[in-house]
């Protein structure tokens, strides 16, 4: 079953591109842009994660963090931040459990979706933006949402 907006987001834990385990829960008290994009250093998967990055430090003066997710390994996340210089989190769906856990659907079913939630500081999800092709989109439908709730904890 898919999440909707007003539900509470699933928490999980996956391992970052440095190897860590990262839970949703950490970042409660904090509002987080949660976003999965197919597949590291692909055209579109990279605009999608420029765009974030030159968008971060706004997200961070809202009180917000910003979270990638796709199937590939913390290794191949870690040099796609590395080759970007991606300040954010990027974490490894590697069973796509995540990715079903979430609902998000695949495109013309064979393709990973790409669907953006905005999670509020107390795990509530406000908007989610699927759209396989608006790369931009994700981010200024983001920032329009967080602006709208207040995202500052």
């Amino acid at each position: 079953m898919a999440v909707k907006v007003g539900d509470t987001a699933p928490d999980f834990t996956l391992p970052s591109q440095s190897g860590a385990s990262v839970s949703l829960s950490d970042f409660r008290g904090k509002s987080v842009v949660l976003y999965f994009y197919p597949k590291d250093d692909t055209p579109g998967c990279t605009k999608e994660s420029c765009a974030f990055r030159d968008q971060y430090e706004v997200f961070q003066n809202v009180g917000a963090e910003v979270i990638g997710v796709s199937a590939d390994s913390p290794d191949s996340h870690q040099r796609f931040a590395a080759k970007y210089q991606l300040p954010f989190t990027l974490l490894s769906d590697t069973g796509n459990q995540v990715r079903k856990l979430y609902g998000v659907p695949a495109t013309l079913g064979l393709l990973p979706g790409r669907v953006t939630y905005v999670i509020d500081q107390q795990g509530v999800v406000q908007h989610i933006f699927n759209s396989q092709f608006n790369f931009q989109g994700h981010v200024d439908q983001a920032l329009k949402t967080l602006q709208q709730i207040g995202a500052r904890g």
